[in-house]
């Protein structure tokens, strides 16, 4: 069996893993992640029962009961290097032993559901539409650092982004994975735009928004929103989705990130009022995990 030495895994003095401070029993197999800690509790306040809170630098969680379903909450901050933390955290809380530090022997197969807010990149995906990353274009590069990358990664379609985008090989270099199909049925019905996300590394340049500092490639949007293969075209921005449903796939977990877009970048229109549509889409993904 895989032993993990202290300097790989380290466990807190209470039993909780390093930066989610979470202990095994505290996580519900069915999860949800948001981006910002304070949406932690918008959609808690939907649960019927609280089990525990557990808070520890932009990573809040709470576990508790919605419709007699146990479901935890957890923030992850922005940004898939914040990503890459929770991914393996959570694969660590429910499958190694903390005990023995040893991989345990029955694998505990997790569904992780992302809702956050999105930039649209085409005309079809207004304010306010709700948008499932069929696929995930990864900007980050995170998944490029674990092995078998090739065998979770629509390889042809990196290879035809590349060509149609003239993308700088200066970049990390992209990735693309798809979210797991059962849960794009379950949580997208027909209500739901299924679309593929870029993960950007970054909210200004990285997404094309100049400020003061000019861009490197200022024409590289327009690429992106023309770009199209095998009836694919990418729909919007957004900055987890990738490493979510690329170290989903490495681990054997289900994942999915939906959107509701809060801004498109081909009209220039941006609401920022968007409570609303963001909690109707809290109750959306509730009732269907």
């Amino acid at each position: 069996m895989r032993y993990f030495p202290t300097s790989e895994l380290i466990i807190n003095e209470d039993g909780s893993v390093f930066h989610l401070h979470l202990t095994p029993e505290q996580l519900a197999k069915d999860i949800i992640l948001v981006g910002d800690p304070g949406r932690v509790e918008l959609v808690a306040s939907f649960f019927d029962e609280i089990e525990c809170r557990i808070e520890n630098r932009e990573f809040r969680t709470i576990t508790g009961k919605y419709k007699g379903k146990r479901i935890s909450v957890i923030s992850t901050g922005i940004g898939t290097d914040n990503i890459d933390i929770v991914m393996n955290e959570l694969d660590a809380l429910v499958n190694i032993d903390f005990n023995t530090r040893t991989e345990k022997m029955t694998f505990t197969s997790l569904n992780i559901v992302r809702i956050g807010t999105s930039g649209g990149l085409q005309d079809y995906t207004p304010l306010g539409a709700y948008v499932i990353s069929r696929k995930s274009i990864g900007f980050d590069g995170v998944l490029n650092y674990y092995a078998n990358r090739n065998n979770v990664c629509d390889l042809a379609f990196e290879k035809e982004f590349i060509f149609q985008t003239n993308y700088d090989s200066r970049h990390a270099a992209p990735y693309v994975v798809s979210a797991n199909p059962e849960l794009i049925e379950r949580i997208g019905k027909n209500d739901m735009i299924r679309g593929v996300t870029i993960s950007a590394n970054g909210f200004y340049g990285p997404q094309g928004r100049e400020l003061r500092v000019r861009l490197n490639d200022p024409d590289l949007n327009r690429r992106i929103t023309a770009f199209e293969y095998n009836g694919y075209k990418i729909t919007n921005y957004e900055m987890e989705s990738s490493a979510i449903a690329g170290l989903a796939l490495l681990m054997g977990h289900k994942a999915m990130t939906v959107c509701t877009i809060i801004a498109n970048r081909v009209n220039k229109g941006s609401d920022i009022k968007y409570t609303g549509s963001i909690q109707k889409l809290i109750q959306l993904v509730l009732d269907r995990l």
